[in-house]
């Protein structure tokens, strides 16, 4: 029996600057969803950049795209690689699987996982070994980008705030 084609409606979203730089990366991230294996896009539409509120330079846009996956390891790989900000499945209604099945996802699961999870070690004990050595280095500039980056953990912050309550809206329709 062949395994239904999962079909599902998907949202990307991306927060930078300068605003042709984000929409241009987002096209390119719509491309290389596009050639994944499994995987074909139906319908896809990308927004305009905007700036973000109490930013002097910081944008935001995203996409709405429409997916067709072959199997549901497609889907999850999707999830992992692309971590759009709202996935829904609109097709099967049901999926069966079988313990076989599901055992084989959860191994590619948990693979996943510990793979971005050593990939997160990683890059945070760089930034702590960076981080140091500039402040030993540079003490002014150590204390200037501690401040740079608490304005952005406040900006990111005000924009997440932003999509929950965008998702919300989009849910009670």
């Amino acid at each position: 029996m062949e395994k239904p084609k999962i079909q599902a409606a998907m949202v990307l979203e991306i927060l930078g600057r300068p605003a042709e730089h984000i929409k241009n990366a987002l096209e390119m991230l719509a491309t290389n969803l596009a050639a994944e294996r499994g995987v074909k896009i139906i319908n896809k539409k990308i927004h305009t950049p905007v700036p973000v509120k109490d930013s002097k330079d910081l944008f935001t846009t995203f996409a709405e795209i429409e997916v067709s996956f072959e199997s549901l390891e497609n889907y999850l790989r999707v999830i992992f690689a692309y971590m759009p900000s709202h996935i829904e499945i609109i097709h099967p209604e049901k999926i069966s699987l079988s313990n076989y099945d599901l055992n084989d996802l959860g191994g590619l699961l948990v693979q996943r996982l510990h793979a971005l999870d050593n990939v997160a070690k990683n890059t945070m004990a760089e930034r702590d070994i960076l981080m140091q050595k500039l402040k030993e280095v540079a003490p002014h500039l150590f204390q200037q980008i501690q401040q740079e980056k608490q304005q952005l953990q406040q900006q990111l912050k005000n924009s997440n705030s932003k999509t929950e309550n965008k998702s919300k809206k989009k849910k009670k329709e």
